[in-house]
C-alpha cells in the first residue's frame, strides 16, 4: 500500500519536476549515451554536407525552441488553478538563487542561441547557403529572428503570471492540455539532456590532481546549471522551496557529473 502510496504521489500533477528528475537519472543511465551517440553521427553527416542530416538536425533545435513555449501555453491556467486552490502564487523571488535564476534576460539569450542555430540549419537546408548569405535575405531573417524570440520568451514568461480569465479554447481548460504540456517540457528537457551528454564523450583523461578536479567540478556545476535550468524551470517554480528539489536535480545530472570527473578518454565507447 505504501508502494503504491509513494508512486501516485510520483505521477501527481504537483510532483511532475521530482517525476522530471527521476526520468531523466534513468535516462542519463541507460538510454542518453546511445542516444547522443546517434546526435554525435547526425553532426558528422552535416560536416559532411547531407542536405537531409542539416534538415534532421535544424527540426531538432526548433523543436527546442517550440518546446518550451507550447508547454507554457498548455500549462500556464493549470498551473496557477492549483497554486490558487492551495492558496499560492508565484514568487519568483521566494530566494537570490530563485530571482537571479527566472530572469527573463538569462533566457532570452539563450533562445537567441537556439534561434540562430535553427536558422543556420534550416536556412542552409530550405535556402541553400548561397541565398543566405546574401544580404536581402539574411538580414531580414536576423529581425525575425529577433522578433519571434521576444513573443516566445513572453509567451514562456507570462506563464508564470496569474491569468485573467479563462482561456478561450476549451482544450486548454482540460486536463489533457496540462498532460500535453507536460510531454512538451520532458521531450524538451531529453533534447538539452542529448547536448549535455557530449561530455561524456570527450577524450578527457583522469583529473591529474585535487585542483584538476576541484577545476572539473566547478565546471561541470556550472554547466550542468545552464543547461538544466531552462527546461526545468516551469516545475523549479512550484517546487524551488522544497528542500529535496535540489537534491533531484544534482541526481539527475550525477551520471554526466561523476562520468566526466573520473576521466573519459579510455571508456568512451562503452555503455554507463
Amino acid at each position: 500500500m505504501q508502494r503504491k502510496n509513494a508512486l501516485a504521489n510520483l505521477f501527481a500533477e504537483t510532483n511532475r519536476g521530482l517525476l522530471l528528475d527521476v526520468v531523466v537519472f534513468i535516462a542519463n543511465i541507460f538510454l542518453m549515451r546511445l542516444l547522443t551517440r546517434q546526435f554525435i553521427q547526425l553532426f558528422s553527416e552535416v560536416s559532411a554536407e547531407n542536405p537531409l542530416a542539416k534538415l534532421a538536425l535544424g527540426l531538432t533545435f526548433l523543436a527546442m525552441w517550440i518546446l518550451p513555449a507550447a508547454g507554457a501555453v498548455l500549462k500556464r491556467w493549470h498551473f496557477h488553478q492549483r497554486l490558487k486552490a492551495r492558496g499560492k502564487v508565484v514568487d519568483l523571488e521566494e530566494t537570490s538563487v530563485g530571482g537571479c535564476l527566472f530572469n527573463p534576460i538569462f533566457y532570452f539569450c539563450l533562445n537567441l542561441v537556439i534561434s540562430s542555430a535553427v536558422m543556420a540549419s534550416l536556412g542552409d537546408s530550405l535556402l541553400g547557403r548561397r541565398a543566405l548569405d546574401t544580404a536581402a535575405v539574411f538580414i531580414p531573417m536576423i529581425f525575425a529572428i529577433l522578433i519571434f524570440t521576444i513573443i516566445q520568451t513572453f509567451l514562456i514568461y507570462r506563464y508564470f503570471s496569474p491569468p485573467k480569465k479563462p482561456p478561450r479554447s476549451q482544450f486548454l481548460l482540460s486536463p489533457q492540455s496540462e498532460m500535453l504540456g507536460d510531454i512538451c517540457l520532458f521531450v524538451n528537457m531529453i533534447l538539452f539532456q542529448v547536448f549535455w551528454n557530449k561530455l561524456t564523450f570527450a577524450d578527457l583523461g583522469h583529473p591529474s590532481g585535487v585542483v584538476e578536479f576541484l577545476g572539473r567540478l566547478f565546471f561541470l556545476s556550472f554547466i550542468a546549471l545552464l543547461i538544466y535550468f531552462p527546461p526545468r524551470m516551469f516545475y523549479l517554480a512550484e517546487d524551488i522551496g522544497r528542500r529535496r528539489t535540489w537534491l533531484t536535480m544534482l541526481l539527475a545530472n550525477s551520471p554526466v557529473i561523476v562520468r566526466v570527473l573520473i576521466g573519459t578518454g579510455s571508456n568512451s565507447n562503452t555503455g554507463w
